[in-house]
Order: C-alpha cells, then sequence, then structure tokens
C-alpha cells in the first residue's frame, strides 16, 4: 500500500508535468535549466525525463511557472500536512497570498498585525519611511496558519483554563479570532543571485518585525544546479531550510553529470542539512 506522502508527491509532479510547468523544448532543455549552462541542462533533463515531463513547442513564461508551481506546494500542504494530527494537532488553513501583492497579507493575522498601522504611519511620514526603507515588507507565497482554539477544546481533557489564566495568549478564541502564522513557505521556481537574496531579505524580516514565535522559514525550489542552491541553502541564521521539489531525482541526476564540484556541493548540502525534499516539508512543520 502507498503511504499517503507517497501517493501526494507522486500527484505533485504529475501536477507540474500536466500543466506544462516542468516540460521539455524539442530540442531537450527543460523548463527549469538554464540554457546557456551545459551543468544546468543535463542536470535538469535527467530530472525532466525521470518525471516523465512532455516536450512543447514553447515553455511557460517566468511569472505563469512560478505562479502555477506556487499553486501546487499549496495542493501538496493541504493534502498532507493538515493529517498529521499524530504529530501537531491543531485546526489549519493553508493559503496561498502571492498573487495578493496588493494587500499587506501577512498584517491581517498573528503575529504581525502591529504591521498595518506601521506601514501606515510610513505612508504618511516620508522621514520614517527613509529610516525603515523596507524593513519591515513580508509579501509571502504560502502561509500555514494555525487558528485559535476555544476553551472547550483547550479543557477537552482536562480543566486547563479559565477566566482567571492565559488572558493574552493568541492560542486562546477568548483572547483573539485571528489566525496565527505557523509557517512561511516561499516559492522558487528557479534561482538567480537576485531571488536567493530576496528570500534572505524577507526571512530576516519575517523574525525581525514578529511580536511573538518566529514562525518555520521554508523555500521550495525546482532550482537544479547545486551551485545556484548552495547559494540560498548554504548558512544559518535566516531561512530553515530549503527544500527541492524532486531531491533524490536531483541526486541521481547530479551523480550522471560526473561533475565532482557539483557533487560535492549537493552532498555539502544535504549531509548538512540544508536540503531536503519536498516531502520532508509537512513533517517538518509538524515540529
Amino acid at each position: 500500500m502507498t503511504a499517503a506522502l507517497t501517493a501526494a508527491r507522486e500527484r505533485f509532479h504529475k501536477n507540474l508535468v500536466d500543466r506544462h510547468t516542468l516540460s521539455l523544448s524539442f530540442d531537450d532543455v527543460a523548463s527549469n535549466a538554464d540554457g546557456s549552462q551545459k551543468t544546468s541542462i543535463a542536470i535538469a533533463l535527467h530530472i525532466a525525463q525521470d518525471l516523465a515531463a512532455q516536450a512543447v513547442p514553447k515553455k511557460l513564461d517566468g511569472q505563469r511557472a512560478g505562479k502555477q508551481f506556487e499553486e501546487a506546494i499549496e495542493r501538496f500542504l493541504i493534502e498532507t500536512f493538515p493529517f498529521f494530527h499524530s504529530l501537531r494537532p491543531g485546526n489549519w488553513t493553508i493559503e496561498n497570498v502571492g498573487g495578493s501583492r496588493s494587500e499587506y497579507q501577512i498584517s491581517k493575522y498573528e503575529p504581525y498585525r502591529h504591521l498595518t498601522d506601521l506601514a501606515r504611519a510610513i505612508e504618511n511620514d516620508r522621514t520614517l519611511a527613509s529610516v525603515l526603507g523596507n524593513s519591515y515588507e513580508i509579501s509571502p507565497d504560502i502561509l500555514v496558519l494555525r487558528n485559535p482554539e476555544p476553551d472547550e477544546t483547550i479543557n477537552r481533557d482536562h480543566e486547563l483554563v479559565d477566566a482567571d489564566s492565559g488572558q493574552y495568549a493568541v492560542i486562546r478564541w477568548a483572547n483573539q479570532d485571528r489566525p496565527i502564522v505557523h509557517a512561511i513557505v516561499s516559492c522558487k521556481w528557479t534561482l538567480r543571485s537576485d531571488r536567493a537574496q530576496n528570500a534572505r531579505s524577507e526571512a530576516l524580516n519575517v523574525i525581525r518585525n514578529r511580536k511573538g514565535r518566529t514562525p518555520h522559514i521554508a523555500v521550495v525550489t525546482g532550482e537544479p544546479t547545486p551551485s545556484r542552491l548552495a547559494s540560498l541553502a548554504l548558512g544559518t541564521g535566516d531561512i530553515d531550510t530549503v527544500y527541492h521539489f524532486a531531491l533524490p531525482e536531483l541526486i541521481k541526476a547530479v551523480d550522471k553529470t560526473e561533475n565532482d564540484e557539483a557533487i560535492s556541493m549537493l552532498r555539502t548540502l544535504v549531509d548538512g542539512k540544508r536540503l531536503r525534499d519536498i516531502s520532508d516539508l509537512p513533517l517538518d512543520l509538524a515540529v
């Protein structure tokens, strides 16, 4: 019997292939490859063939591919994470807010509700804007949210809280009714140096601007080149972990290139616990 997580991973890849997010050109260049880099082309081709990608006349433009990648990850998380009740009980919501940049989405939720007032103050004060710049801006792709719980749920097994205790805890519906940000997932179909730095800057803003515990901060990417993955995954202090959309397939593809530098770099990322597979993400979110 196939495990639910394994089946969800297969559907995730099928989604990418069926919608041509992952595709091949008629001269065997995968849609996530850098066409000017031989190593990228070779690795991406092996992955695309492993996942049964189809040849198409023209690959999707970058914006559409990125949006469909977000949607595939959102669906994967909806199909997996909320069902790990044995590890992380709760009332969960997965939201793809990447297409709502005009609204300051994260300020709707704990522990970032104060950012609405900050953004309004900055709009009205150019001096404040010049001092803070974009150090408060957080524009996530996917949010994993936990809804606050009624006292009936909290007290289900034991009488734990009443009107005299826990009067400020955000997990209690009696105190506040806004969902709590459990995780922020950034989606990068491919990586270039600017995209890696944007992800790091946003992660630091998530950490600096919270009024509560730090959410999980994850990045999921389809980038095939180990050196570009390293530009984002190496180091600590901002992003928790980088997740590859097809890590076992990536490892096999890199080994086939016989490129010692690429093989060594990928092993460093995996053995150093900086790069994991998409199927590891729901389990890590349960910690």
